[in-house]
């Protein structure tokens, strides 16, 4: 069953992780088993220290969901050995109706790549020249269905060359005279008496009994019977040959199965072979495609938690499948190709909507559980102080903090006690809660800290002030913002890189020396994008 991606925003905060493990264990519980949460960055020291009070690990790192060849519906043909005989490839290709099969060395890794071409042209080729060279014996036996006669047969591993018909009887030496020969013949005893004394390579009696004279003479000759005629026989010696003999090995183009669609098909467009192998991450061959494997591949499937915004979202994203978004922010400039379940609502937290989804499906979650989604309610309300958290949050935060028998209050010393900022660097800082906005034609950038003591941070405003310019410059923002937001104070120590005016006029203030300190200001969604989105809009 293919996975289902559930998938907070970029540098996430604790309530974008919570909310995607929330969602997924909630549809796996119900009995869809699809969905796996996924996260786009690294696990703040705060998310981190709730994953671990509650004994969880955190999702696996998603870098984007662009679609790769392990999404295509490819073909798996069988995959030959090349010491197979080119006679049991045919087979096997006509069986299948494909028209190129992977080649394999000892271990499934590639070989080489056999045709249907291949094939054909070898099989022009051998009717001018009628010469073999090291075909096994297991194999010339295999495809004749043919039976040793003779001792000399059994020290034989190999035979080579000339592949003679010895009809008509008369003119034997026109037939044939060197010891490189491989003779084909029927009920002619004589026939085969004279090519055993020379000493050819190899008889063959075609639909025919063998005096035991000849099957005891002392020889090197290896003898063999076969119920085919002289014609059929001669066809098939050529087919014994191994695979590994006429498959091509030069200037292979393979694909890996975590290869991107976009760069195969620029290869693709630039060769004309008919199929090109796949392999895994070992090199060992799982599958083949083809041209139109590429027409209409099947595209990752996610679930976007806590964003709507492109700018916010995974890579790759117009390249995915999107069956639901739930979110509790504005809605932005997200587009799908079908309808789809969109759950937007006004709360303090999408953990708040997740833990109603799971009372209006009669499911309750674990104690665990329970507990990770009460801190992460606890995070992005900022302990109920936030203008964006609403009554459902406090009562949706006691409910589950009830579940799983721990308090809030601890809870939220653990949140906003648990950065570890003293050893981490203004850039790594700014990183863990980074938003991306694009408003009226500004492009601008929020970051976000929560402490419960912004001294200490506010002590490295230089330095932040520093990183904040060369991201400026770097990504071309018009403007920069990091949101100091200390718990205690209730307000928001605000830095910034860009027009000053700006800032005096968004937020009534009187900004100085790119600094300004905003009272009750706590929330970057519900208080600072609004204030410049109504002064750009």
């Amino acid at each position: 069953m293919d996975k289902i991606f559930v998938t907070g925003h970029r540098n996430p905060d604790t309530d974008s992780i919570v909310s995607a493990m929330a969602y997924a264990a909630l549809r796996n519980a119900l009995g869809e088993q699809a969905f796996t949460a996924a996260c786009l960055g690294r696990v703040s020291d705060e998310t981190q220290a709730v994953l671990d009070r509650f004994g969880f690990q955190a999702p696996q790192l998603l870098g984007n969901v662009r679609t790769q060849v392990r999404d295509l519906e490819y073909d798996t043909p069988p995959m030959l050995d090349s010491g197979v005989t080119i006679s049991r490839a045919w087979q096997v290709m006509q069986s299948n109706k494909i028209s190129a099969i992977p080649v394999t060395r000892e271990g499934g890794k590639l070989f080489g790549m056999l045709s249907a071409g291949d094939v054909a042209a070898y099989d022009m080729a051998s009717v001018r020249e009628a010469h073999v060279k090291e075909v096994p014996l297991y194999n010339l036996l295999s495809v004749i269905e043919g039976k040793l006669l003779n001792d000399a047969g059994q020290a034989v591993d190999s035979l080579s060359g000339t592949i003679t018909v010895a009809l008509p009887t008369s003119r034997k030496n026109l037939l044939f005279s060197s010891k490189d020969s491989i003779v084909i013949c029927g009920a002619q005893p004589d026939m085969v008496r004279y090519a055993m004394e020379i000493g050819v390579s190899c008889v063959i009696v075609c639909q025919a009994e063998v005096d035991e004279e000849l099957r005891t003479m002392p020889t090197e000759t290896c003898l063999i019977s076969t119920p085919f005629d002289a014609y059929r026989t001669m066809r098939l010696i050529s087919h014994a040959l191994p695979a590994a003999g006429i498959c091509k090995t030069d200037e292979l183009v393979s694909f890996h199965l975590d290869d991107y669609i976009d760069d195969v098909r620029e290869v693709v467009l630039q060769s004309r072979f008919r199929s090109y192998p796949i392999l895994d991450e070992n090199e060992h061959v799982v599958g083949t495609l083809s041209r139109f494997h590429l027409l209409r591949p099947r595209r990752k499937r996610v679930v976007l938690m806590d964003h709507n915004e492109k700018a916010q979202s995974v890579p790759g994203l117009d390249q995915a499948e999107i069956l639901a978004i739930i979110d509790h922010h504005r809605l932005a400039d997200i587009e799908t190709g079908n309808p789809i379940y969109v759950r937007n609502e006004p709360v303090g937290s999408t953990t708040t909507i997740v833990a109603e989804m799971y009372q209006e499906r009669g499911l309750m979650p674990t104690e665990n559980m329970a507990g990770l989604m009460a801190a992460a309610i606890v995070s992005d309300t900022v302990m109920f102080k936030s203008p964006t958290c609403t009554p459902r949050d406090q009562e949706m935060a006691r409910r589950m903090a009830r579940i799983a028998d721990v308090s809030l209050e601890d809870l939220g010393h653990l949140v906003f006690s648990a950065a570890s900022n003293e050893n981490r660097s203004a850039e790594e800082l700014l990183g863990t809660d980074f938003k991306e906005f694009h408003i009226a034609g500004y492009d601008l950038a929020v970051s976000q800290i929560t402490c419960v003591d912004s001294g200490h941070l506010l002590a490295r405003r230089a330095e932040f002030l520093q990183a904040m310019e060369e991201l400026k410059r770097t990504r071309e923002y018009d403007m920069v913002l990091l949101m100091l937001t200390d718990v205690l104070q209730e307000g928001t120590r605000l830095l910034y890189i860009g027009d000053d005016q700006t800032i005096r006029q968004a937020f009534n203030c009187k900004p100085e020396d790119h600094s300004v300190f905003l009272p009750r200001v706590m929330s970057r969604k519900k208080q600072v994008i609004p204030a410049l989105s109504a002064l750009w809009g």
